[in-house]
């Protein structure tokens, strides 16, 4: 590769011909800051932040789209950029609503820290009139408030570049400028697959999920309600980091042990529910494979895809598995198997998710979801209010013990764990339909061709004397990319499996957020997705049918995969929902 010598701060540096400024700043150990820059989807230069002075220049550069060329000489920490980036500052907050006391985002907002970084004070000198806007809470799963928004498009970036929907962006222009969806239509009357990801890219408390803890908080203490709650598999690879910890640093015991804390009355594990998935979906696979069913089957576990499906392909429904995802499948159970095991009438049992996906907020409303005559799940939360709930109970999380889940619906197999990455989900499913298919034990259970953060991925396997082609994807841009190449006769699979979130449910909209100097430059889904390899790698049982729990529940409730009572807890239907 093509190399420049330049100078940053007097100090030589040698950096790719094709860096900006920016990345060659980074990799002199400089972080230059930045508010509207997102890699690769929003390089913008918009908010100004990340200006610099470049030695021959008339004036200061934006470090963030700016190319280095050789000999340049660049400072980032003059007087002349301190100012500037200070005056930037002080104008984003003139028309920015500041009750930073009562905001979500208070302590973790990128705007509060540049502002506490460069001296700003809260009462700007370019204070003027402002435009008062109401704050849009149409959505089932968030809230936006534009009186809080820099306007850095950041989160229209997320959901037009990365998610293909691009239900939202700049409407009016000069200083009536704000974000919202065209024509001012509320939120919830859009295509809107309630995914998040312009939740976890925004820099501000502007947007945010809509907090549902105190419902939680009420539950736990009405002693008529036997409160249980399910964990996600990647909650346990992401949780410790709202807590200061690393990146990549697995929290599974912490975590049962604050649950426990918490007053749940039972701590289990979502883990079950994909262990019951697997056996649903892959005998689902088999099924139509052997019977001549549609495929290819479209795997059904992120209700984001699944109402993206909905809107823009609804061709594809009969594609869907009709299993319900690992979260609904863990309350259906809970609610039926559970509640007459423990002689406990299921409109007493509260069930609390903890899930990294705000679209999970949507699915518990979904109509087909309530087996037992009531909800499936009652409430969804995501990691971020999770880790609330821990901090104004007063847990020091970092010092909890390592603690177990609750049995029954508490024991798993690595295959579940795996579903929190992108690929894990299929892994898991071939795991047990080569097993069903062939009838042998597999020598090697690992099926890393399917692993990996690529935006889309494909495997062939032979199979029982077949060809079975799978495709992955992740990121619902790339999922209409697969889709239209199968509708265009480009592309054949028997399997695909689809997450809406780029990397899967380690990277969701309701993970913790970090802000665009991590965003950028540290590879989050891959080094979260290696604690969930890793759980994988190390478990005893790592294949969903090992599962003696699961075994257990078939024996005594369900039958069999695929039986009249496996319909009528574990599966689901579909509709098609007009276009916007």
């Amino acid at each position: 590769m093509e190399k420049v010598n330049i100078k940053i701060n007097g100090m030589p540096i040698s950096v790719p011909a094709n860096y900006t400024i920016l990345e060659a700043a980074r990799e002199a150990g400089i972080d230059v800051p930045t508010l509207c820059y997102l890699k690769e989807i929003n390089e913008i230069g918009a908010c100004r932040i990340c200006v610099v002075e470049v030695k021959g220049a008339r004036s200061l550069a934006t470090a963030c789209v700016y190319p280095v060329n050789e000999g340049m000489e660049v400072f980032t920490n003059t007087p002349k950029v301190r100012e500037a980036r200070k005056t930037n500052l002080e104008l984003l907050l003139s028309t920015h609503d500041k009750k930073c006391l009562s905001c979500v985002r208070s302590g973790d907002c990128e705007l509060q820290r540049l502002c506490k970084e460069y001296q700003v004070e809260n009462e700007s000198r370019f204070e003027g009139d402002n435009t008062v806007y109401e704050i849009d809470d149409s959505a089932a799963h968030m809230y936006r408030d534009n009186n809080k928004c820099i306007l850095c498009r950041r989160c229209v970036a997320a959901c037009k570049h990365n998610q293909g929907v691009a239900v939202i962006g700049p409407n009016e222009r000069g200083q009536a400028t704000h974000i919202g969806c065209a024509f001012e239509t509320p939120l919830g009357e859009t295509n809107c697959v309630s995914c998040g990801q312009c939740i976890v890219v925004c820099p501000t408390g502007a947007i945010s999920e809509k907090d549902q803890t105190e419902e939680v908080w009420k539950a736990l203490a009405d002693p008529n309600k036997h409160v249980v709650v399910q964990t996600a598999p990647s909650v346990r690879a992401t949780l410790g980091e709202a807590f200061g910890m690393p990146v990549g640093t697995n929290v599974e015991g912490k975590m049962a042990a604050a649950l426990r804390r918490l007053g749940f009355d039972k701590v289990f594990d979502t883990d079950f529910g994909a262990d019951l998935t697997i056996m649903e979906e892959a005998n689902e696979f088999v099924e139509r494979v052997k019977n001549g069913g549609v495929l290819p089957i479209i795997t059904s576990c992120s209700p984001g895809w699944v109402k993206f499906c909905e809107h823009f392909f609804p061709e594809f429904i009969p594609n869907l598995s009709s299993c319900k995802s690992p979260q609904q499948m863990f309350g259906a159970i809970t609610k039926t198997y559970y509640a007459q095991k423990m002689g406990i009438d299921p409109k007493d049992i509260f069930c609390v998710s903890i899930m990294p996906c705000t679209a999970k907020k949507f699915e518990v409303g979904r109509e087909d979801q309530s087996a037992a005559g009531v909800p499936d799940v009652d409430v969804a939360l995501t990691t971020r209010e999770l880790a609330r709930m821990i901090k104004r109970a007063g847990l020091m999380f970092e010092n909890l013990p390592d603690e177990n889940f609750d049995a029954p619906l508490g024991e798993s197999t690595g295959a579940s764990v795996i579903f929190g990455a992108t690929g894990g989900v299929m892994e898991a499913a071939l795991r047990t339909a080569v097993e069903t298919l062939t009838g042998e034990e597999l020598e090697k259970v690992e099926f890393t061709e399917v692993r990996g953060t690529d935006g889309i991925k494909e495997a062939t396997y032979q199979v029982a004397g077949m060809e079975v082609k799978a495709a992955i994807c992740s990121g619902l841009a790339n999922a209409k990319v697969l889709l239209n190449r199968i509708k265009n006769g480009e592309a054949n699979y028997h399997i695909i499996e689809v997450m809406a979130c780029p990397g899967g449910c380690v990277n969701g909209g309701g993970q913790p957020t970090q802000p665009a100097s991590v965003r950028n430059f540290v590879d989050l889904k891959s080094i979260r997705a290696k604690v969930l390899y890793d759980l994988d790698k190390n478990m005893p049982l790592r294949k969903s049918h090992d599962n003696p729990a699961i075994k257990e529940v078939y024996e005594n409730f369900l039958g069999k995969p695929g039986s009249h009572k496996a319909h009528e807890v574990l599966h689901t239907s579909y509709v098609k929902r007009p276009l916007y």
